[in-house]
């Protein structure tokens, strides 16, 4: 059996519109399930499609290692891990802890207890009594744990910037990259702006971001004049709601799309030769940007919408250039006792 993720548009609220299906056509129950009680936790559709693909990789190792969900052990997880780093190319390390979480979240689903260990029964201590597998427990010693490699990711040159910048030629263009660049949205928070989000008068915008946590941003004068100037000059009569919408082609009028905000980027790089400009990098950019700016991480977690400050603190990677700049700033700062007169 090879599984597929196929979309149903027709899905009610209670049920997730991504869903597994064999090649015969017949829905994969166990993984189906899973995804409708994640739905019913609210969760977004970028999250339930990221879910659906992750256990089409499940499946798949079902399949090939001839296993299925009831034998699971903390053993074969290890088999799983295996798998998947045999793969060409092989996931991030990221990617597999992702994974081996929503599987041994899938299996809390189905059996209410934790994967058993390697050596005996003992997860029946860690029952689980609420079936969405959003309660955290004490996990059992013999656990397998992933480790992350810590990812320090460069902010962009003033000079990377500047000429990434002079590539655009419409404001539609400049308006993406200034909310990204200036603002520090992510691409998803940047498509799914409505026109309804914009509070010029207040010089303000309203932002839906991860778990549709809403935020309030201010906006500088550039970026308002930019977004006017695509509003009233280039933006084509439509009825769509969002704010950016395809300009050209048979889409017209049509909300700009991942993939098409992805094409854009590979174009822009070619032509700036600004290899490593992407959404990511941008926020990364903006963050490191107010920090030496002089903003405070408890402002900046509230800008880029954080949960806690934790995560703001990976965006904050100062070059040694900003390390000697801070030394220098606070040594001048601070009293120190004079050299004895005999010296």
């Amino acid at each position: 059996m090879s599984a597929r993720v196929f979309f149903d548009p027709s899905a009610s609220p209670s049920r997730s519109p991504y869903r597994l299906r064999a090649d015969h056509g017949q829905g994969v129950d166990w993984a189906n399930e899973f995804l409708d009680s994640q739905r019913l936790r609210c969760l977004s559709l970028r999250s339930l499609r990221a879910y659906a693909y992750d256990l089409i990789n499940l499946a798949r190792w079902f399949e090939a290692d001839s296993i299925g969900l009831s034998s699971l052990t903390e053993a074969k997880l290890v088999d799983y891990v295996r798998f998947q780093s045999n793969h060409q190319p092989p996931p991030q390390a990221r990617t597999i802890k992702h994974r081996i979480t929503l599987t041994r979240c899938l299996y809390r689903f189905h059996h209410g207890r934790e994967v058993p260990s390697h050596y005996d029964d003992r997860a029946s201590i860690f029952a689980v009594s609420r079936p969405f597998c959003h309660a955290r427990r004490r996990s059992p010693a013999n656990r397998l744990r992933i480790k992350i490699p810590e990812r320090v990711v460069v902010p962009l040159s003033a000079a990377e910037v500047s000429r990434f910048w002079s590539s655009f030629r419409s404001f539609r263009d400049l308006s993406l990259v200034a909310l990204m660049l200036f603002n520090g949205l992510r691409s998803h928070e940047t498509l799914t702006l409505k026109l309804e989000d914009l509070l010029f008068a207040q010089n303000q915008i309203i932002v839906q971001g991860k778990g549709n946590k809403q935020r309030i941003l201010p906006l500088d004068s550039q970026t308002i004049k930019v977004i006017d100037s695509y509003l009233r000059i280039e933006r084509p009569a439509t009825n769509s709601p969002f704010l950016f919408v395809v300009l050209k082609g048979a889409n017209r009028g049509n909300p700009l799309t991942p993939a098409g905000l992805r094409s854009l980027f590979r174009h822009h790089r070619h032509l700036s030769k600004v290899s490593k400009a992407n959404p990511h990098r941008f926020r990364h950019t903006f963050g490191a940007d107010m920090v030496r700016a002089g903003a405070s991480l408890p402002a900046l977690m509230r800008l880029m919408g954080h949960r806690n400050i934790q995560t703001t603190m990976l965006y904050v990677q100062l070059c040694p250039q900003d390390v000697w700049n801070e030394f220098h700033r606070a040594v001048q700062t601070l009293k120190h006792p004079q050299l004895p007169e005999n010296l």
